[in-house]
Formats: C-alpha cells, sequence, structure tokens
C-alpha cells in the first residue's frame, strides 16, 4: 500500500496554532486533575457509592488510555484536523451533559465520552504541533511550551477545582471546560488549515485487542480482581501476534525506531502519576493543608515545571538536558521523600519541588522530542498516540505498585529510584535517545 504524507493546504508561521492546539492540551490535562478535589461534593449531590465515585475518576481514564493509539491512529488515517475536531467537539459536548448530569450514571457516562474525545484530539493535536513546526528550532520551541502546558494543567487543575467548587458547587468544575473546548473548535477551523488524510484501514482486530487489553490490564492492577490483568496481558499478547500478519497494523514495525523513548516515557508516567498522587496525601493528611492550600502550595511546582519545559525546548540541542534532568527529579524526590508530620512549606517542600519541577519538565519535553525522532509525516498521529499511550498506561501501572508501598514518603523514595534508573537507561541507551 502507497503511503503519502499530509500535505498541508495552508502554511503557519506564526505561534496562535500552537497556542489554541496547547490550550487542547491544557484541557485534557485539567479533566483529569480539576475533579478530584471536587469529588466529595459529586458523592453527597448525586448520591454515590464507593464504587461510582471511583467510576467518575476511572470512566474517563480508563477510556482515554485505552483509546489513545486508534485515536493517533484515526487522525493519519482520516485527516489530524477532521479528527481532532471530532474529539474536541466531543470533548465539549461530554462536559455539557456532565455538568447537567441529573444521576449519578448519566455522569459517568459523559466521563466516558469525555474520554473518547481526549483520545481523540490529544494524539492529534501533537501530531499537529510535529507537522506545523517541522524543523528543529521551531519544534523544539513548539514542544517546549507543549511542556508548560502539561505540566501546569496538573496543578491548576487541583486550584480550580477547590476554588470552583468552593464559591459555586461540583457543577462548575465540568462548565468551565465547555466554553474552552468550544473556542478551541472555533479557533481550530480558522487557523489550522486542512491536511490530506492518508488513507488506509484502521485495523479493527488490532484496535479491539489493544483497546479491550489496555483497559483489562490497567483495570484489574488498580486494586480490581487480578484475573483482568491477567486476562489484559493475554489480549495484549494476541494483539502483537495479530500485528505480525496485519497488512495494514495499527502499531508497524517502523515504529520501532521510538521504541526506547516510549519506554522511558511509560517509566516517567509512573513518576509523574505516583508524585501527583501522593503529594496531595502527604499534604492533607500528614500536614493538616486543605485542598485549596495543597493546590496553592503545588503553584512553585507548577510553575517550575512550565519554566523547565520552555527552556528544554528552546536548548532542544543540549544532549545533557535529559540525563541532567532525571538527576535533579531524583534529588527532589529524594529529598521530599522524608516527608516529616512537623514539616513546613519553606523547609520541605519548597526545595524539593523545584528540583522535581525542573526534572519533570526537562525530561517530558526531551522524551516527547524523542518519540517523534525518525517517525515518517504520514505517522505523526501514531506517534501522538503512542507517547500519549505510554505515559498514560504507564503511570496507571505505575500507580498501580506504588500504592503497596506503607507511606507517601516510602512511595516518593521508590520514585527516586525510578528516576534513577530512567537516567541509567537513557544514557545506556545513546544514541538512540539523542538523535533529537
Amino acid at each position: 500500500m502507497t503511503r503519502t504524507a499530509p500535505k498541508r493546504t495552508t502554511t503557519t508561521t506564526g505561534w496562535m496554532p500552537l497556542a489554541v492546539l496547547a490550550t487542547a492540551q491544557f484541557l485534557v490535562v485539567l479533566s483529569t486533575s480539576i475533579v478530584n478535589v471536587a469529588l466529595p461534593q459529586i458523592r453527597t449531590g448525586l448520591g454515590l457509592s464507593d464504587t461510582g465515585q471511583a467510576w467518575v475518576v476511572n470512566a474517563y481514564v480508563l477510556v482515554f488510555g485505552a483509546l489513545l493509539l486508534p485515536g493517533g491512529r484515526a487522525g493519519d488515517v482520516l485527516g489530524l484536523r477532521r479528527v481532532f475536531l471530532l474529539g474536541t467537539g466531543l470533548f465539549a459536548l461530554a462536559s455539557l451533559g456532565a455538568a447537567l448530569a441529573p444521576t449519578a450514571m448519566v455522569l459517568i457516562v459523559c466521563r466516558a465520552v469525555q474520554g473518547i474525545g481526549a483520545a481523540l484530539l490529544a494524539p492529534t493535536a501533537l501530531a499537529l504541533v510535529l507537522t506545523l513546526y517541522p524543523d528543529g528550532g521551531r519544534r523544539g520551541t513548539a514542544l517546549g511550551v507543549w511542556g508548560a502546558v502539561s505540566g501546569a494543567g496538573g496543578a491548576a487543575g487541583v486550584l480550580l477545582s477547590g476554588l470552583l467548587t468552593s464559591l459555586y458547587g461540583w457543577r462548575a468544575v465540568f462548565v468551565v471546560m465547555v466554553p474552552l473546548a468550544l473556542a478551541v473548535l472555533v479557533a481550530t477551523r480558522l487557523l489550522v488549515g486542512a491536511d490530506r488524510p492518508r488513507g488506509g484501514s484502521m485495523d479493527a482486530p488490532g484496535t479491539v485487542t489493544v483497546t479491550a487489553g489496555l483497559v483489562a490490564l490497567t483495570y484489574g492492577l488498580s486494586g480490581r480482581p487480578w484475573p483482568l490483568a491477567v486476562i489484559g496481558l493475554a489480549l495484549l499478547g494476541l494483539f502483537a501476534v495479530l500485528q505480525r500478519r496485519a497488512a495494514d497494523p495499527l502499531l508497524p514495525v517502523r515504529m520501532s525506531v521510538v521504541a526506547v523513548p516510549n519506554v522511558l516515557m511509560a517509566l516517567l508516567g509512573a513518576v509523574w502519576l505516583g508524585l501527583f498522587y501522593f503529594l496531595p496525601l502527604y499534604q492533607q493528611r500528614a500536614l493538616g493543608y486543605t485542598p485549596l492550600e495543597a493546590g496553592l502550595t503545588q503553584l512553585p511546582l507548577a510553575l517550575m515545571v512550565t519554566l523547565a519545559s520552555w527552556l528544554t525546548g528552546r536548548l532542544s540541542g543540549r544532549r545533557v538536558l535529559l540525563p541532567v534532568g532525571l538527576l535533579a527529579l531524583a534529588a527532589g524526590l529524594a529529598w521530599l521523600s522524608r516527608t516529616p508530620t512537623d514539616g513546613t512549606f519553606l523547609v520541605d517542600l519548597l526545595g524539593p519541588t523545584l528540583l522535581i519541577g525542573i526534572g519533570l519538565g526537562a525530561a517530558f519535553v526531551r522524551l516527547t522530542a524523542l518519540s517523534s525522532t525518525g517517525v515518517p509525516a504520514a505517522d505523526n498521529g501514531l506517534a501522538g498516540g503512542l507517547v500519549n499511550a505510554t505515559r498514560q498506561i504507564g503511570g496507571a501501572i505505575g500507580l498501580s505498585f506504588l500504592t503497596l508501598f506503607p507511606s507517601p514518603g516510602t512511595a516518593f523514595a521508590a520514585c527516586a529510584a525510578l528516576a534513577l534508573l530512567i537516567s541509567a537507561l537513557s544514557t545506556l541507551s545513546a544514541p538512540s535517545t539523542r538523535k533529537a
């Protein structure tokens, strides 16, 4: 089958399209974190059970993570902008539905549809950035902005959720996403030119097996019945077999060029999710912070991730950025692992979170860049889906193991060890991880 790279119908030289696409990425990250603080109010308002409360989070996370790979492939086959607009529209409608949900079941269904929309827009947004800014310097700057937005979205979710729920109630956390998504929808049609679809098939057997396998694996490892994890592994094994036999596979062998950075991104996802899971727990349970105070004290972390991401994008040719950033991340996590019960923000939180912010920003941007290096332009959507999926699934699997540790301090220490492992692997695998 002949493959042709997508051709732009318009030439973009400015940065406004990047601002629009980065806003879409901000929404994806925001929708993951903004719900957590509002869960007690949602539980009271809709009479949620413990299981229902968990599904308000899981319905989004599981669907989003499992569909990222097919979502990215759909962009390559059907057109990046077309799939991005579809995903953004679904996301906006689902956010409105969640805001108006009269029952717990309706809310959970809307969260799942939000996950579908996010799985379509996140990889195609990144692919559009890679297509619009193909040369090294501009791409580095664009990915720096991308990393900055991704890092800021997590802390912004905690802070916004605390403010909105205290002022307007839990429905406001969904309402706020609707106008932002609609603005992205309109701006994309005006600022981003249509691309020519590559054509080809969606590889239905591969799509079904990888989606079902990832859902079963992550759900089974999240404290649920362990046989589901075994079933998930079996389905992923079947997926690998099917890919070898398919004429137009969902994950073709040519994507092996980015295997190493995607493995490292999966490990970084475990550190990332573990940090943002255990840090609020330590702040609220050990230090007695309110949810709003926890959000406010994470602002320096978010700002440092933003600054480090931007600087890393501007210095994209420096090979030492990835290992040095990971060492800073490990040092910050090791410092944070002390977790004194009488700790103060200035003495026990500010220093380590600044180091962590430097490390996360540098590592995320470098691994995102490396995960698209050497990939044909026709596979940009697939590359975007793959790097998002590895971070999401790696985070879910990693968190399932990190929750086995007896305290946030030991979990932070394990994350520090994992950051050191990523640094060592990135060094040993050179030059595979040093071409971008």
